[in-house]
């Protein structure tokens, strides 16, 4: 892989939409499949060997201890900086060098193809002066007929001007590409969901297990499932119907989860 790349997951957000879930987790490390988001982002980006960082900021001593020794870590003080601003901070890391940069909290999920290989087509052939998005066809139409999925890949020179302050790359890098006519469009051969919401949470938890059962191997189940995701160290002895129990989540006798996300004995986030 060409040395000249490096990756950045973005990390630091405060995922205010899916409240109250990430009052008790960063977005970044909600688990879709038993998996946090994170995890599956980072897996991606480590496909090609690049050197990586991570940006934290809200409940940002969860991510750098998720994260530890695996990233190059950037904790952002006060409140998040933004796309834009989270690579300002980062500008002396990347030093002169293209950067793939993808949103943690992108769930994405290609048929036959290993996280790495789904995205490929962002790093190849790239001749260092374009712009890249990752794509999906559909509203709300941000570039031509489709909207980002999650990544992109930016040429040091739209890069080396970010400051660390409060900015989005939609407005400093795409915008400014697109208008100099190096914006290329990427079509991602597969599902993506941004998960910004508890119905697009849910929904990727669904897709990741193929709207079957996922259950960690020392949750305990007495009850029912159909359609549910069942994190580590739960415990479910009523039933769920298309619903998440976090770690340690509790569904009690009698109880029935139905298109939510439980969290500890009686948080119950609705999906709608």
């Amino acid at each position: 892989m060409n040395a000249d790349v490096c990756a950045v997951v973005l990390a630091a957000g405060e995922g205010r939409r899916l409240r109250p879930l990430t009052e008790h987790l960063p977005k970044a490390l909600c688990p879709v499949g038993n998996v946090p988001l994170l995890d599956r982002a980072l897996q991606r980006v480590e496909h090609f060997g690049l050197d990586v960082a991570v940006n934290a900021c809200y409940l940002g001593h969860m991510v750098v201890e998720h994260v530890g020794e695996r990233a190059h870590l950037s904790v952002e003080p006060g409140d998040p900086l933004g796309t834009a601003g989270g690579l300002g901070l980062l500008r002396d890391w990347i030093g002169g060098r293209g950067v793939l940069v993808g949103n943690a909290d992108a769930y994405l999920a290609a048929e036959d193809l290993a996280p790495g290989e789904d995205i490929a087509a962002l790093l190849e052939g790239w001749d260092g002066h374009t712009a890249r998005l990752l794509t999906v066809p559909g509203p709300p139409f941000e570039f031509g007929a489709s909207r980002f999925a999650g990544f992109s890949l930016l040429p040091w020179d739209l890069v080396q001007d970010l400051r660390p302050e409060p900015s989005d790359l939609v407005r400093l890098a795409w915008r400014p590409a697109e208008r100099q006519g190096r914006l290329e469009i990427v079509a991602y051969p597969g599902t993506y969901l941004d998960t910004g919401t508890p119905a697009d949470y849910l929904a990727a938890n669904l897709h990741a297990v193929h709207e079957k059962e996922l259950v960690a191997e020392d949750a305990v189940v007495t009850g029912e499932l159909a359609g549910a995701v069942i994190g580590a160290g739960a415990r479910v002895e009523g039933r769920v119907h298309r619903g998440v129990v976090w770690p340690g989540g509790v569904v009690a006798a009698g109880e029935t989860l139905t298109d939510a996300i439980r969290v500890g004995r009686e948080l119950t986030v609705a999906a709608h």
